[in-house]
């Protein structure tokens, strides 16, 4: 890796993975993978099992999660006029039945083109897709046709919405997915993608966790393109984070009040955990971290070194995509007010390849302290 850059440049966070450590499937049981353990001050790494979380947590620790729950959001249709066939992923929801989306293929998807849509059975039902307009990035809104809420038939009509390094050879390897690529406390419906980090855990190790004198509990933001657009710029500033929806409860604000002002442990799991919590804290303005409840918000936080974290004490995440967004918060996670974090995490990141750790969504977990 060239070091002549000024750090800055989306170039400094690329990193060359083997294939056949994309994990496409997850570890047999939930809390089975591995856990690579980043001490951020010495620099030290160790190797664990990701039960092995259990060692890390101290007693009175806050652990926070996103809850929020995966739709089927990849759909399938076809051009009413040619008969040709369009992949069709849910991205935001305008209002009902009023959806932007990525449509492929895109060239073929123009104003006005009317989409049928196929049950994940294959037969074609009621339900029509009507394409309104574009926008820069090539993303098309859609008006759906034929249901009182689209958000009502996905289950029928949806796949689970895996990212495209997951390969499946048909809609019948997906079943299991419908149940994995789901955290166990997942709640509130919204996302399309899954707050990964969250997918260890099972419901008897968060028991487990609870007995031993942790404080859990939960945020939600809606998984979309915010976390998971590529950084496609050249410097890493220029990059523009698209909004998600978040909420938090007063029970949750609360809970990380009181941590924060006994000088507690706050333990966030997963990128889109932290970026909840700092947006709640870069918009309380207050000498003592605090945040306040958000019934219904969006963020467009984008965190890179180097970052000034107010609320979060230790990070719980997965090994995230070369260049991306996740990536850049990870590095600015393991050295807090420097840029130095992204060497820490790309050296980590090469001992886990030397390793065999499997990478991104099904992948392994890391947890920085």
């Amino acid at each position: 890796m060239s070091h002549d850059r000024e750090p800055g440049q989306t170039a400094d966070f690329d990193f060359d993975l083997p294939q056949e450590l994309i994990a496409q499937t997850p570890s047999p049981e939930r809390d089975q993978s591995r856990l690579l353990v980043l001490h951020r001050t010495s620099g030290q790494f160790e190797h664990r099992q990701f039960r092995d979380l259990l060692d890390y947590l101290h007693p009175d620790d806050l652990l926070v999660l996103n809850d929020s729950r995966v739709i089927p959001a990849r759909l399938r249709g076809v051009n009413v006029h040619t008969g040709g066939r369009f992949e069709i992923l849910l991205l935001e929801e305008n209002a009902t039945n009023d959806w932007w989306a990525m449509l492929r293929p895109g060239k073929r998807a123009r104003m006005g083109t009317q989409i049928v849509l196929c049950e994940i059975s294959g037969r074609q039902g009621e339900l029509r897709a009507t394409v309104l307009e574009t926008n820069e990035e090539g993303h098309r809104r859609l008006r759906f046709d034929g249901v009182p809420n689209i958000v009502g038939v996905l289950e029928q009509f949806g796949e689970v919405p895996l990212p495209p390094y997951i390969t499946r050879a048909d809609v019948s390897q997906m079943q299991a997915d419908r149940e994995r690529y789901q955290t166990v406390f997942a709640q509130s419906a919204g996302s399309v993608a899954a707050p990964t980090a969250g997918l260890h855990f099972t419901k008897e190790l968060l028991e487990e966790i609870r007995s031993r004198g942790v404080r859990v509990c939960f945020v939600t933001l809606h998984v979309g393109l915010g976390t998971f657009a590529p950084v496609k710029t050249e410097t890493v500033a220029a990059h523009r984070m698209h909004a998600e929806r978040f909420t938090v409860s007063e029970e949750t604000a609360r809970a990380v009040n009181e941590a924060k002002a006994a000088s507690r442990r706050i333990i966030a799991v997963g990128t889109t955990t932290v970026r909840v919590l700092e947006t709640l804290a870069a918009s309380t303005p207050s000498l003592h971290h605090s945040i306040s409840p958000a019934p219904s918000s969006t963020t467009r936080m984008f965190i890179y070194p180097p970052y000034n974290f107010k609320i979060v004490d230790a990070l719980l995440t997965n090994f995230h995509l070369p260049r991306s967004t996740l990536l850049m918060l990870a590095s600015a996670f393991a050295a807090p007010n420097e840029t130095r974090g992204r060497e820490l995490v790309l050296s980590a990141y090469a001992e886990a390849i030397r390793r065999r750790y499997r990478f991104f969504s099904y992948g392994d977990a890391m947890l920085i302290v």
